[in-house]
């Protein structure tokens, strides 16, 4: 562990935000307004986290700023903090709110941040005295969390459900195939087929992911190793746009760098869809959990 010192140093939460916040949005500019920060600020902020940590972390030109290798690791590392930041604020506001008020929620990735926010939304309006402790982690680690009975509730991406667990079907999810627009598939003619894509090293999430375990069962042949794995959806796009790979990812994830074309939709011989699924543990959720689950399956 880096002495406390070094960490009060280099570690200022804003800029680190802003970094993650360019692999997410994909911009310099574009980080800036959701931080809420000017952009020279911003350009100052980086550099100084630069000159702080030693290493480049976003290549500048007159298009604009992409993450360096180092950028797309460091954002991984900002996201850990993040999390354990999240955490501990979660905890924090647990400790402080009578347990009958709290429904703990379990989310993959994609769910968590592409779905969760306006079921969340829906909720609070339902039920405004319930507070909601979300808690981020991938399918496995969900699956663990409910059967361990951390949480009433969760969501996963897997379609390898556990037969102690019930679940419902929450969200029909397309996947795709995307690919940098330097990268050789971006002009060709014909279908991907499923011996070329299981062939193709690719940025892939980590094991124990849904998206991971689907494309492991979709494909249904050995396939080549990853190219490297990363444990958010963001970053894999950020090394995709790189030109490190091509990827395999819900639509929820990439559907804005398609549409600014930062990415390129690769087609694929035939649809790939999941299912997105809701999880517990015993009889059906009840209370504010039921709800809850109302709300995401659209009751």
């Amino acid at each position: 562990m880096a002495p406390a010192s070094q960490i009060e140093h280099w570690l200022h939460l804003p800029s680190l935000r802003l970094l993650t916040g360019i692999a997410d949005h994909g911009s310099l500019s574009a980080a800036a307004r959701a931080v809420g920060m000017e952009q020279s600020n911003a350009s100052r902020s980086l550099r100084t986290l630069e000159r702080r940590l030693g290493y480049t972390l976003i290549t500048r030109s007159t298009r604009g700023s992409t993450l360096t290798a180092e950028g797309i690791l460091t954002v991984e590392w900002a996201r850990d903090v993040f999390d354990s930041l999240g955490k501990l604020v979660a905890g924090a506001a647990a400790l402080a709110t009578p347990a009958d008020e709290e429904l703990a929620i379990c989310a993959s990735m994609t769910v968590a941040e592409h779905l969760v926010p306006g079921w969340l939304t829906a909720f609070q309006a339902r039920m405004p005295t319930v507070k909601t402790a979300l808690r981020i982690m991938n399918s496995q680690q969900v699956i663990e969390a409910i059967t361990s009975g951390q949480a009433p509730l969760g969501f996963v991406e897997t379609p390898d459900i556990p037969a102690h667990l019930q679940s419902q079907t929450a969200w029909t999810d397309q996947i795709v195939v995307v690919a940098a627009t330097g990268h050789p598939w971006a002009n060709r003619q014909q279908p991907l087929t499923e011996a070329e894509l299981a062939r193709t090293p690719l940025v892939e999430r980590e094991k124990g992911s849904g998206t991971r375990a689907f494309l492991d069962r979709a494909i249904g042949r050995q396939r080549s190793r990853p190219i490297v794995e990363l444990n958010s959806n963001a970053a894999i796009c950020q090394s995709v746009i790189a030109g490190m790979g091509p990827a395999v990812l819900s639509r929820l994830a990439v559907e804005g760098a398609l549409k600014d074309g930062r990415l390129l939709e690769i087609p694929y011989e035939q649809p790939l869809e999941r299912q997105l699924t809701a999880i517990w543990k015993g009889a059906g959720p009840a209370g504010a959990a039921r709800d809850f689950l109302d709300i995401a399956a659209g009751r």
